[in-house]
């Protein structure tokens, strides 16, 4: 059984006490808030490791939480709205989230996707070297940092994990499967999440990310990480 603590925020009282007995009946310890405000509070008082977050509250939205806690935090976010438009999954991801998930959804998905977000959460670095450098990106993968051109680049969880998969598999072509399946862990869901975070990731790492040079696109295929000439 699990025993990790979760926190639940969402405004509708009838959703958190629903998402409450889900977890609770696998063996999740539940903190409840109401809104955006109480959230954040909760989430310095209790130390979740994983937060369930509505978008549409009063006074601090969902995405505001999110970016909030994604400053001072790396544990999993998941994001659960009656928002469903592309932009604001969009949002929601770039914000920090690791996973969106759209209302209403059933029990056993939700804690599927749970679930998935913990165990991703406590796998050790499974790379051999402890860091990686090509002239242009480095790597530290013990204290999972980045750096660009020698500046240390802000990355999520989810492209943290994104481009370590790709540099250690760099000059192969991974296809969008093989990302979703590697880096998010979870076979349900869009695989447009991987387009997304691609994008994301190329604003972050790529000189010109309308024509990138260190993450390509292998159309019909998927991406390939190509190291910079030396």
């Amino acid at each position: 059984m699990a025993n990790e603590k979760v926190l639940v925020v969402d405004d509708e009282h009838a959703v958190n006490d629903l998402l409450k007995d889900w977890l609770e009946e696998e063996g999740y310890q539940v903190v409840s808030a109401f809104d955006g405000k109480e959230g954040f509070k909760q989430f310095f008082n209790h130390r979740p490791d994983l937060t369930i977050i509505d978008v549409l509250m009063p006074g601090m939205d969902g995405f505001e939480l999110c970016q909030r806690i994604r400053e001072v935090s790396q544990i999993p976010i998941i994001v659960l709205s009656a928002k469903g438009q592309e932009t604001d999954k969009v949002r929601g991801l770039h914000l920090g989230a690791d996973d969106y998930l759209v209302k209403p959804i059933g029990g056993k998905e939700l804690l599927a996707r749970v679930s998935a977000a913990l165990r991703r959460a406590k796998l050790p670095p499974s790379e051999t070297p402890s860091s990686y450098s090509d002239g242009v990106v480095s790597l530290d993968f013990k204290q999972h940092e980045a750096f660009v051109r020698g500046d240390r680049v802000s990355l999520t969880p989810t492209e943290y994990r994104l481009l370590a998969y790709m540099v250690q598999h760099r000059g192969q072509v991974v296809t969008q499967q093989q990302l979703w399946d590697s880096v998010w862990g979870w076979d349900a869901g869009s695989l447009d999440s991987v387009k997304w975070h691609i994008s994301y990731l190329r604003r972050k790492v790529e000189e010109n990310p309308e024509d990138p040079r260190l993450i390509i696109t292998v159309r019909g295929v998927g991406y390939r990480y190509s190291p910079p000439s030396p």
